[in-house]
């Protein structure tokens, strides 16, 4: 009996879960809810959204522990099974990449050809220039470059964290993420009240709708990403890192990375590019 569940290989045959059905219900109640709520159907539908996304939220908390449990106490993670979690990752990023490409195309698609003959509407609603007629931008050179220097500045955090990880300084890579994370906080601060004084809005102009469109996922991408360290910090305290096994902490880096560099690309784009030639040369 003990020769037959003898591991051979270098593979992770996961367990029976209940994480995939919990998961599932949770997300088509949460479907459900916002659905009704959005068009009024009965009172209770924030109800039923809210439900669903606790169940969502117990979900993920379940399902992680168990995936770090497996890391950390049952063997399972060997460096076959972490090669097949990294490229796991850099696919999830990879499809991140393309989600804001989508998002770019629509901004592009309009500011490089606001005037096209055969665009007739489309000329008449925005005035055949870009930023369209009536647009106050924003000043690249006042809180998004403040919002810029914040955001490198954490790549530079998380990158020292990283390498005191490394070589096995527990204390740089504890105060390395603390000051990541407090910088992804300062930025998502800013850039709420930075939006609290815009001049347009997302609805009834079509620059308001792809600046928050792409800024404000943006933002959320820095939201996750940063609960994303938290839960790293955590495990710092807990002492689950090692030099040599510490997938976790590395994959949030990534993704922190790749979180910067997309708003590099935002802030060259939209802020700079976009802004207009006034604003683009340091103008008020």
């Amino acid at each position: 009996m003990a020769q037959a569940t003898t591991k051979h290989h270098d593979y992770h045959l996961v367990d029976p879960s209940p994480w995939p059905v919990v998961g599932s219900l949770s997300a088509f109640i949460m479907a459900v809810g916002a659905i009704f709520w959005m068009h009024n159907y009965f009172a209770a539908a924030p109800i039923v959204f809210g439900i669903g996304v606790l169940g969502i939220l117990y979900t993920m908390i379940g399902w992680w522990r168990d995936v770090i449990r497996e890391a950390e106490y049952g063997g399972f993670h060997t460096q076959v099974v972490q090669i097949s979690h990294r490229y796991g990752m850099i696919l999830f990023i990879a499809s991140e990449v393309m989600f804001f490409v989508a998002w770019f195309w629509a901004y592009f698609n309009v500011a490089l050809f606001p005037d096209v003959p055969k665009e007739i509407l489309r000329t008449e609603f925005i005035g055949g220039v870009w930023p369209p007629k009536g647009i106050e931008t924003f000043n690249p050179w006042h809180l998004p470059l403040l919002n810029t220097l914040i955001l490198l500045t954490s790549g530079t955090t998380v990158t020292w964290a990283h390498h005191a990880l490394l070589e096995g300084d527990r204390q740089g890579l504890k105060w390395g993420l603390i000051c990541t994370v407090l910088l992804g906080l300062i930025f998502t601060s800013v850039q709420a009240f930075e939006y609290s004084h815009a001049t347009f809005g997302f609805s009834g102009n079509i620059y308001g709708a792809t600046f928050f469109m792409a800024t404000g996922f943006h933002g959320f991408h820095v939201i996750i990403g940063t609960i994303f360290l938290i839960v790293c910090l955590i495990r710092a305290f807990a002492g689950q890192f090692t030099p040599d096994h510490h997938l976790g902490f590395e994959f949030a880096a990534w993704y922190w990375h790749f979180v910067d560099v997309v708003w590099v690309f935002l802030f060259a784009c939209i802020y700079i590019w976009g802004a207009g030639a006034h604003m683009a040369a340091g103008g008020h």
